[in-house]
């Protein structure tokens, strides 16, 4: 089956999204534009990700996931199966972030939010840094968490796997990779199974209509996060 997705959102966790990407805001704008699935993914953090899930009830699959900026500056879309992995994998994130404190009025703010939209606290060190491990470290540590990686919007000129490396390496074993809203559907002549495209959403007018779609044998976090991992 095809099911529509977008797995690449912002809450207002990260500095560069709206304040307004709350639990409910962007689990309602998703069931209005008609999405099967979607995945609220942070730079190097979280901590919004059990409140939309929450939010969504079963009215949406929600997959548990985060983008990490690695020491290369590249730029890795992470994804799990379960909640669980994905805190236990972000633990080793928090201690490999650089110990610079956030200012709101420069990078803007980085907002922890409940199932409710309530505003219950702050990250106050800037998440949006690379953290102290390399691509390959972040790969071997999503892999022992039977998590997918997916390199980020990598026709974009900075902070992607190209931009940084100038190539994509042979022996990463990445089944997928994005595709920016830039829509470069033929940058590099990619396959249609192993592109993911995504919004990259930073407002919520950017999440995606019925635009994208993953091939599964059912709808489930398992399926959509093994498909991932081993393109067909």
């Amino acid at each position: 089956m095809e099911i529509a997705i977008d797995l690449h959102i912002h809450s207002a966790l990260s500095p560069c999204a709206e304040d307004d990407m709350t639990p409910n805001n962007i689990v309602n704008m998703a069931l209005l534009k008609r999405l099967d699935a979607i995945s609220i993914t942070d730079h190097n953090g979280c901590d919004n990700i059990e409140a939309v899930i929450k939010a969504a009830d079963d009215r949406i699959i929600v997959v548990p996931g985060i983008e990490v900026q690695t020491r290369e500056e590249v730029h890795l879309l992470c994804y799990f199966n379960e909640v669980d992995k994905l805190l236990d994998f972000e633990d080793i994130i928090k201690d490999k972030l650089p110990n610079i404190k956030n200012d709101p009025k420069v990078i803007g703010n980085q907002l922890i939010i409940d199932e409710k939209d309530e505003i219950v606290g702050e990250r106050q060190y800037m998440l949006i840094s690379s953290i102290d491990m390399s691509l390959d470290q972040v790969l071997d540590e999503v892999q022992k968490r039977e998590g997918a990686v997916v390199p980020a919007h990598i026709d974009r000129s900075s902070y992607s796997i190209i931009s940084q490396l100038g190539f994509i390496p042979e022996n990463l074993g990445i089944g997928m990779l994005e595709i920016s809203q830039n829509n470069n559907k033929h940058f590099m002549d990619l396959p249609n199974d192993r592109m993911l495209f995504s919004s990259d959403a930073h407002y919520l007018w950017q999440i995606l209509e019925r635009e994208s779609f993953l091939t599964v044998d059912h709808l489930s976090i398992s399926q959509i996060v093994n498909t991932l991992k081993h393109s067909r």
